[in-house]
């Protein structure tokens, strides 16, 4: 294994991690966005009204991309593991 295969794989590795994140981040930004949005019209600056939203958002954001962030967390391990079979 040279540098460029351990660069290969850490460049990889961060791709997955953001790919299989994205699903939750972006509902937390979109969320986010519209509770900033209400609370500006609205004048209410209440704490827990940010928070407790968004936990909810980014729990079903998950589950329903659940399959989704397997599938690259697989593929990902995929590709590992035959790289460790052929040697690198």
């Amino acid at each position: 294994m040279n540098e460029a295969d351990a660069l290969d794989i850490v460049q990889y590795a961060i791709w997955t991690v953001l790919v299989a994140s994205s699903p939750a981040v972006a509902v937390a930004m979109l969320v986010g966005v519209g509770i900033a949005l209400v609370q500006a019209l609205t004048q209410v600056q209440e704490i827990t009204l940010t928070f407790v939203p968004k936990i909810i958002a980014i729990l079903v954001a998950v589950a329903f991309s659940g399959p989704f962030v397997a599938s690259q967390i697989s593929a990902f391990t995929t590709v590992i593991f035959q790289r460790i079979e052929g040697g690198f």
